[in-house]
């Protein structure tokens, strides 16, 4: 299989130079994981997570999908979460009893969709080529057989839009931690669930499930199970 293109711009890199350097001012005992840098005192509790153009190569193609995603983990459980993307002015943060989304109209709250049956229920990934050919392409596909609707792009938005309750699952794969960690908790405290494909607790990169809710979720991750027999 034909290596991925993978872009990284500079913007990428001072973006994550000046996140980095806010954070150490500000929480000098902190560590820090990003992208495009070493590691930072990966022994401490506190850590945080950083992406600094998610969506790197919508951004090259002037799409207003990627975003900036900063995450803060305690001992490996993303806690904090944070989403911008400045273009189009939008924000998104979720946290200990708060998911919201931030504007040039203000604040409102987010919250999940109500759709519990799979075959009512919208797909999304950023790719199909994120999926391993010799399986998880395979899983995608029985799920997006189940579902009403599937559709490709946005990145990070979809995870986004999931906590908004536009989009009810989120399905994806070849993820790095620095992805994930700040779409945690923006997932999760907007009423959502989000697990890897077997359903464990997302604590680094790789295979991601989200959905709506409960009830959604165990359906997704059944079919993404008995795909995988």
């Amino acid at each position: 299989m034909a290596q991925r293109f993978d872009p990284v711009t500079v913007a990428d890199r001072e973006t994550e130079d000046a996140l980095r350097g806010e954070i150490m001012r500000c929480y000098p005992d902190h560590g820090i994981a990003g992208e495009e840098r070493p590691t930072l005192k990966p022994e401490a509790r506190f850590q945080w997570v950083i992406d600094p153009i998610d969506g790197t190569k919508a951004f090259v193609c002037g799409l207003p999908t990627w975003s900036t995603l900063v995450g803060l983990c305690d001992r490996s459980k993303p806690v904090l979460g944070a989403m911008s993307q400045p273009f189009v002015g939008e924000y998104y943060l979720g946290g200990p009893g708060f998911a919201e989304r931030v504007d040039t109209h203000g604040r409102s709250i987010l919250a999940t969709s109500e759709t519990t049956q799979l075959n009512h229920a919208s797909l999304f990934a950023t790719s199909p080529d994120m999926f391993n050919p010799e399986g998880e392409l395979a899983c995608f596909g029985a799920l997006s057989k189940k579902v009403q609707l599937t559709r490709f792009g946005l990145d990070s938005y979809a995870y986004c839009q999931l906590a908004a309750g536009f989009i009810d699952i989120v399905a994806e794969a070849g993820l790095g931690f620095y992805d994930i960690a700040a779409l945690v908790p923006i997932v999760e405290h907007s009423g959502g669930i989000i697990t890897t494909w077997d359903g464990s607790p997302v604590r680094q990169g790789g295979t991601v499930l989200a959905a709506a809710n409960e009830s959604l979720h165990e359906q997704a991750l059944s079919v993404l199970r008995d795909s995988k027999d």
